[in-house]
């Protein structure tokens, strides 16, 4: 079987407890537009882009909150130009009342210069914002291993 010459990724889908709570917060957060939905009762989901691409699916068929101690979705990381955009994020974050990992803008490795926020959805779904450079070269969070792998 042939190798598809180019492979990116299309979108991400995440299940969701509530999905009005979840679309506010992710079109305030990424500033996602809907491109479509469906609102039966049974089937409530939506698909969330920009730019006439889509990024996330959320699907309401879930309840409890996001278990990072069983195999699957690690986190989902969205890169962004620059530190300047990755900390307007964080305000609009702290705004919604969003629970953080670590304190502002951290590095993604010791003494690092691309660096994000690590925080979390109102599902505890854990999600990343981050600049390839401009994070202040500093020890990172957690010594030895990516910032990212470990919160």
């Amino acid at each position: 079987m042939a190798r598809a010459k180019t492979l990116q990724i299309g979108h991400v889908g995440v299940n969701v407890t509530d999905l009005g709570r979840s679309l506010a917060f992710y079109r305030a957060v990424f500033g996602f537009e809907v491109m479509a939905e469906g609102k039966e009762d049974d089937r409530r989901w939506t698909f969330l882009g920009r730019d006439n691409r889509m990024f996330v699916t959320l699907w309401q068929q879930s309840t409890g909150s996001f278990a990072t101690d069983r195999p699957g979705l690690h986190h989902l990381a969205f890169q962004v130009e620059s530190v300047e955009e990755v900390k307007a994020a964080e305000e609009v974050l702290r705004s919604l009342g969003a629970r953080f990992r670590y304190d502002g803008v951290v590095p993604h490795g010791e003494n690092g210069t691309s660096g994000g926020i690590f925080f979390t959805d109102p599902d505890g779904i854990r999600l990343e914002i981050y600049a390839p450079t401009g994070a202040d070269p500093a020890d990172a969070p957690t010594a030895g291993a990516p910032t990212c792998g470990f919160f």
